[in-house]
């Protein structure tokens, strides 16, 4: 579709510059689109109505008279017309369709790739929650998203890392410091406060009882200090160690994990600091330092407190200049939780201020997530300890509910994910309905290799038998991954993979209720077991592209 567009582009583009030559008309910078409704055709160009201002013609007759230069050959276009206002519409005859099968056979498990990334480094972070404690709805909805948009990269040609940032340094862990110590103090029977400010988890204390298990109660005599970084450092190892696992759970490997401390120890927060301050874009207040931020109409920010200890913001700009300079990504995409949205323009400016182009870090803000159970909202207080962890979600409805659900919506949307209707074993369930299209057809090439009726490869049948609605509608679904891809690729909106998984399975669904596979015509029994079969890949192609397994028995 991307070629025969381009065919198209090229054509029209022939046609105004033999209309300005011919009818004196100026050069315009014209788009080709897909319309939403079929009806109005394949592809549509504006080109009319744009010449129309300058030409001071009516668009439907500028229309018409491109048209006296248009030439439909090698773009598979059967019938162009004027349409509404001066659209110009291009229908497509139903040759091409037969095109999509031989693809399918040759590209497999890759049948959707494009090449729009040219190869480009590309990271994508997401999730890099604070190692305090279980992982929760945020990250699990991060974790859907962030790892699927990688996949859609990947398959729009992009070199794609994944990255996870461990946030183990700063106040959070002294807070998480002070927390174990008191637990574990606690259990080891000393009467010590817990102050309300520190982590109330029941985590905490079993981190606690481990260390015990293993030390036993001899960091109880040795200094404040001394104690809180052991355990410090071994709650870490024990929650890292949980995070991975529960992640492999979840379908999601990093290639890396990147401790925030490891850029204090390379000295990179110092040297981010002192370029900053060499150029101009610190300033001290208050015994503090600050980003001086306001010169682009921004919030200025504090770099470094008065106690010496430089802020998050400080290892941010580290973190990012270290993902741009020090390992030469192209683009870096992060995705945060909503509430960060007053960070996004402080750290482009930042990246600006240390000789990156802003427009090299794209930030996707994702909106939180509301847990539907009943009909109601599914009351689970953090602040008491009893947060829904990740883990525990996926014990209640599976991975696969749980990565198609968290990519049915946008990221800027807000979402309320029914919990009931996730475990749902109907055709109400999208996942559920997706998955029973795949194995439906493994069901129907099953029972036919029963009777040695096996799928033959493009070159032993005749595409040109599909000429059924049903038939052409399933070949033009398929027909459009490569597209989809592609967009989804340029938005960083993996919904769209969903929206397509649904599409498929109901064209599918639609063709299996229309047109029998097993009929007494062998050639063309061969022709339809080869595009349910295509249509097999391709449905299993999106939901490994979202994280999802395709099963063959339901």
């Amino acid at each position: 579709m991307s070629n025969i567009k381009q065919k198209i582009r090229e054509q029209i583009a022939h046609m105004i510059t033999d209309a300005v030559a011919r009818e004196g008309f100026e050069a315009v910078a014209f788009s080709v689109e897909t319309p939403r409704e079929l009806s109005h055709g394949d592809f549509s160009t504006n080109a009319a109505m744009l010449i129309a201002k300058s030409a001071k013609m009516p668009p439907r007759t500028v229309a018409e008279r491109l048209l006296s230069g248009m030439k439909t050959e090698g773009t598979y276009v059967e019938k162009v017309e004027v349409a509404g206002a001066g659209f110009i519409n291009f229908r497509l005859g139903i040759g091409w369709l037969y095109e999509v099968l031989p693809l399918v056979e040759q590209k497999g498990a890759r049948y959707g790739e494009v090449s729009a990334g040219g190869g480009k480094k590309v990271m994508v972070e997401f999730i890099s929650a604070n190692p305090t404690g279980p992982m929760h709805m945020g990250n699990a909805r991060g974790g859907a998203l962030g790892d699927s948009m990688a996949s859609v990269l990947d398959f729009a040609g992009f070199n794609v890392t994944r990255e996870f940032y461990l946030n183990d340094a700063g106040n959070q862990i002294e807070k998480f410091g002070c927390s174990l110590e008191a637990r574990y103090l606690q259990q080891c029977g000393e009467d010590v406060p817990f102050s309300d400010e520190w982590y109330q988890g029941e985590d905490i204390t079993e981190r606690a009882k481990e260390f015990i298990a293993e030390v036993g109660d001899s960091y109880v005599s040795k200094g404040s200090d001394e104690r809180r970084q052991a355990l410090i450092a071994f709650g870490l190892e024990k929650n890292v160690n949980l995070m991975k696992k529960t992640l492999e759970a979840y379908g999601i490997r990093y290639d890396v994990w990147f401790r925030e401390s490891d850029l204090y120890k390379s000295g990179e927060v110092d040297e981010v600091l002192a370029l900053l301050k060499d150029s101009g874009h610190t300033y001290e207040k208050e015994g503090a330092v600050w980003f001086r931020a306001s010169d682009d109409g921004e919030k200025d920010e504090v770099l470094v407190r008065a106690n010496g200890v430089p802020t998050y913001f400080a290892a941010d700009i580290a973190y990012h200049r270290n993902k741009f300079l020090k390992r030469g990504f192209d683009k870096v995409i992060d995705i945060w939780g909503a509430d960060h949205h007053g960070h996004v323009a402080r750290m482009k400016t930042a990246m600006d201020a240390v000789g990156i182009s802003p427009d090299r870090l794209e930030v996707v803000l994702m909106q939180l997530v509301r847990l539907m159970r009943g009909g109601e909202v599914a009351r689970m207080s953090k602040r008491s300890g009893k947060a829904i962890s990740l883990g525990d979600l996926l014990d209640e409805i599976g991975v696969d509910a749980a990565r198609f659900f968290f990519n049915m919506r946008n990221a800027g949307s807000h979402f309320d994910f029914d919990l009931d209707l996730a475990v749902e074993q109907t055709s109400n369930n999208p996942v559920f309905y997706v998955q029973y299209a795949h194995a439906r057809i493994c069901s129907i090439i099953r029972l036919l290799a029963e009777d040695n009726v096996r799928v033959k490869f493009v070159s032993e049948i005749d595409p040109t038998l599909l000429l059924e609605d049903a038939e052409l509608s399933l070949l033009r679904k398929i027909g459009e991954l490569p597209d989809e891809i592609t967009a989804a690729a340029q938005t960083l909106e993996p919904a769209r993979m969903t929206r397509y998984a649904i599409e498929l399975a109901n064209e599918f669904h639609s063709f299996y209720n229309a047109c029998r596979v097993n009929v007494e015509d062998e050639p063309l029994k061969a022709t339809r077991l080869k595009l349910i079969d295509s249509a097999r890949q391709v449905l299993a192609n999106v939901l490994g592209i979202l994280g999802v397994s395709a099963p063959e028995k339901m």
